[in-house]
């Protein structure tokens, strides 16, 4: 049977219709947009990649935005140099990154000039598995330095058992574990060795990925808390927030000031407190609080960014990352401490609201 052939304008609304509905998946969910343009991604919906060091505290403050706006924020948590790539390339609307971008990564975003916003803090511990040992043991930058450089091999070395009087230390070898991927756990551990020792500034330096000059491999936090806590006299190094909730011990570390000062939300807080007065809204954030100043400063801290193109071609996706970025700060960040990370000290937080009017929305 010949059926009646439809009118030409009932044609035309319904493609208008399929294009308006963005063309959706049998799942109901409309396909990732992988072309790279800002202005072919749907409005209130804004996508993002890069470090998984702030992924437990991004994930909240992307769920309660939501909850509350309506803006859907989609993360992957891939690492901080994938996020740089991303961003880089234009396939996200922002970047994540525990390292900021050098000048060289900066130069080649396609996209034009690049901010770097703070988030929250975190911080990088020593763990250890020495059997018997209850209170926290005490080491200097130089000491982790020979540690994990091979020259300090045994528990009980004169230069260790002279910062833990009264402990007693075993006459076994030490067994040094790193990371095997790049991170930015290894950058922030590193930079501060790096800052503070200069053998090891010297060799094997700072980085996402260094050549460890010895030492057992394991990926990600996991893989080296699980090395550590399976072989005696291990030492390895592993984020703040993973070792609380795997309760997992750590080191008390000899910060500027010569205190010994054992990581918690206050100390890291009060490393990012002690160059608070430097920085104003103008500033280059790409800065380290590696050993910083002050008695209460804990000296393997560091901050994580988010990063903004400064020129937001589309100003409805511009503005609505402009507006998460100040709930973040003016609301956000009070999430942060039950998650293990360290906010930003109050006067930070003004400076960086102030920064985003520094951020152009579709050219103005």
């Amino acid at each position: 049977m010949n059926r009646p052939k439809p009118a030409f304008g009932l044609l035309l609304a319904v493609a208008a219709s399929l294009a308006v509905a963005g063309c959706t998946s049998e799942s109901g969910k409309t396909p990732a947009d992988t072309s790279g343009s800002a202005s072919t991604k749907t409005p209130g919906r804004l996508t993002g990649a890069g470090a998984t060091f702030p992924y437990p505290i991004y994930s909240k403050w992307f769920s309660d935005y939501a909850a509350k706006t309506g803006v859907k924020i989609n993360y992957q948590s891939i690492g901080s140099g994938g996020g740089i790539r991303q961003l880089s390339e234009e396939t996200v609307d922002f970047g994540a990154s525990d390292a900021p971008m050098n000048d060289t990564e900066l130069a080649a975003a396609k996209g034009g000039p690049i901010l770097h916003f703070p988030t929250v803090l975190g911080a990088v511990v020593v763990t250890y598995n020495i059997p018997g040992l209850s209170a926290p043991l005490r080491l200097t930058s130089a000491i982790l330095a020979d540690i994990f450089a091979g020259r300090v091999t045994k528990w009980n070395a004169s230069a260790v058992a002279t910062l833990n009087p009264g402990v007693q230390l075993p006459n076994s070898d030490i067994l040094v574990v790193h990371r095997t991927d790049g991170s930015g756990t290894t950058f922030i551990f590193t930079s501060y060795l790096a800052a503070t020792s200069p053998a090891w500034k010297a060799g094997p330096g700072a980085g996402k990925e260094v050549a460890w000059p010895v030492g057992l491999g394991g990926k990600g936090n996991e893989g080296v808390a699980g090395q550590v806590k399976q072989t005696p006299g291990a030492i390895g190094y592993i984020e703040l927030a993973y070792a609380n909730q795997n309760k997992l011990p750590y080191a008390a570390i000899q910060n500027s000031t010569g205190a010994f000062v054992v990581p918690t939300i206050a100390s890291v807080t009060a490393a990012a407190a002690s160059i608070a007065d430097t920085l104003s809204a103008s500033s280059d954030y790409r800065v380290s609080v590696a050993n910083a100043a002050g008695k209460d400063a804990y000296p393997i801290s560091s901050m994580t960014w988010l990063l903004v193109y400064k020129n937001q071609r589309d100003s409805v996706k511009g503005k609505e990352l402009v507006d998460f970025l100040r709930w973040s700060y003016e609301t956000g960040y009070e999430s942060a401490a039950a998650l293990d990370y360290a906010p930003l000290p109050a006067k930070l937080r003004e400076r960086l609201i102030a920064r985003l009017g520094m951020i152009s929305l579709g050219g103005a």
